[in-house]
């Protein structure tokens, strides 16, 4: 019997148990999420075996990629948050929010305002009042839960619909825009690794930990050594 082989299969079982339970979204606990997770641990060594360490602003001075990526999201928010604003210049919306929120309602259906609040990885008091805006302006409407009646659920309305379907051409050129000059390989790439790390932050995110304690409690519940090897 191999048991160097079977000690390095060991290894690798509890390489990916360390995996899942610091990122339980990422991959099933199963025989499936496992044989998934050596598939995209061999597809990622491959390349990293064939792909330059890229260079980063401050890299020469000893700034982290976690820094440069930190960063980097940053910046990408802020010019998509431009454009966005471009494309709404001439509507009846505020915010690149009141069309997203919009965009929401018209794909998913009609939902409570707290699930609308969540999709949007906004705080309660900041998609309250976007709702609130949003209502005034008689593009959502709301009705009382059959499920719940202490819940109200909202919809997008005709007039909403409209004023949205109005806007989408221009909100389209945006996010065209804001894809840059990627081609459709790096797109599917970098659609690959930033839902990876929504399913890392979601979870998170959903708790609504207080400020003071999320950093300490993210660092005490994940290894970001063992995530960063």
């Amino acid at each position: 019997m191999n048991y160097t082989l079977i000690k390095d299969f060991i290894d690798l079982l509890q390489e990916f148990e360390t995996e899942v339970q610091a990122c339980p979204d990422l991959y099933p606990g199963t025989i499936q999420g496992f044989k998934a997770w050596i598939s995209d641990k061999e597809n990622t060594e491959h390349q990293m075996v064939h792909l330059e360490e890229p260079y980063w602003e401050g890299k020469e001075n000893g700034r982290t990629p976690e820094s440069a990526i930190s960063t980097l999201l940053v910046h990408l928010n802020r010019y998509a948050k431009t454009y966005s604003k471009s494309a709404i210049s001439d509507s009846e919306f505020s915010t690149q929010e009141d069309f997203i929120y919009l965009i929401n309602l018209k794909a998913f259906g009609e939902m409570t305002k707290m699930a609308l609040i969540k999709k949007n990885i906004h705080d309660k008091p900041v998609g309250m009042l976007i709702i609130a805006r949003l209502l005034r302006q008689g593009l959502i409407e709301q009705t009382d839960s059959d499920l719940d009646k202490r819940s109200k659920l909202i919809r997008i309305t005709e007039r909403g619909l409209q004023i949205l379907e109005n806007q989408m051409e221009k909100i389209r050129q945006a996010t065209n825009i804001v894809a840059g000059n990627l081609n459709h390989r790096e797109k599917m790439e970098l659609i690959r690794i930033l839902n990876k790390l929504d399913r890392f932050h979601y979870p998170i995110f959903s708790r609504n930990i207080t400020s003071e304690q999320l950093i300490n409690t993210v660092y005490d519940e994940y290894s970001f050594k063992n995530l960063s090897d």
